[in-house]
């Protein structure tokens, strides 16, 4: 056999798979286009090793050492394309182009971590909602602050306004627990020491 018939052929995949990696904007396609550059080469490592008659066979040693790196990129491209798509909910290149994280959208927020868009629709204090959303999820606020989420809101009245806090006492420190039999009342009960 001629050695222009597989070089030929070899030529023809590499072609295809530079194609696939620079027209494709899909990770796994572009991955699928690098192995066929690889299955080239190892064409070509074959062939010349044929035509040239090595003793050694150094072409079929080197397409085995190839093969062995081809698998090792699929399975390492892969995670990452998993753990790319998980984080980004896309394998589309175009938009794998940063590397920080992409930015919270409001509207792709889970439903509880989002506080609500009209205090008057669902209650709460507007300024309070304003404030959450300022400050974030995530941030714990100012020191001394309870925590970051905005507390439930208060029952509103018939003229849309809230109803007063009610006067529950002193506050007590400790974890709350919602066993109602320990208080008596119904009402929730935190352990440990009066402030």
């Amino acid at each position: 056999m001629h050695i222009v018939y597989p070089a030929v052929v070899s030529a023809l995949l590499f072609s295809i798979g530079v194609y696939g990696v620079l027209a494709r904007r899909n990770t796994i396609l572009v991955l699928m286009s690098v192995e066929l550059m690889l299955n080239a080469v190892n064409l070509n490592l074959v062939a010349f090793d044929v035509w040239l008659g090595d003793v050694l066979h150094s072409g079929q040693v080197l397409t085995l050492f190839v093969i062995v790196i081809a698998a090792a990129e699929v399975g390492v491209g892969l995670a990452i394309v998993l753990a790319l798509f998980r984080n980004r909910q896309t394998v589309d290149i175009d938009h794998l182009r940063d590397l920080a994280e992409p930015e919270d959208d409001l509207s792709q927020m889970p439903a509880q971590a989002v506080a609500p868009v009209d205090a008057n629709a669902r209650g709460g204090d507007l300024e309070a909602v304003a404030a959450f959303r300022a400050r974030g999820p995530a941030d714990p606020g100012p020191p001394g602050a309870a925590s970051a989420t905005p507390a439930e809101p208060r029952p509103r009245s018939a003229d849309n306004q809230p109803s007063p806090a009610p006067e529950d006492g002193p506050a007590v420190d400790g974890p709350a627990v919602d066993n109602p039999a320990e208080r008596g009342d119904g009402r929730r009960v935190k352990r440990g020491g009066t402030s």
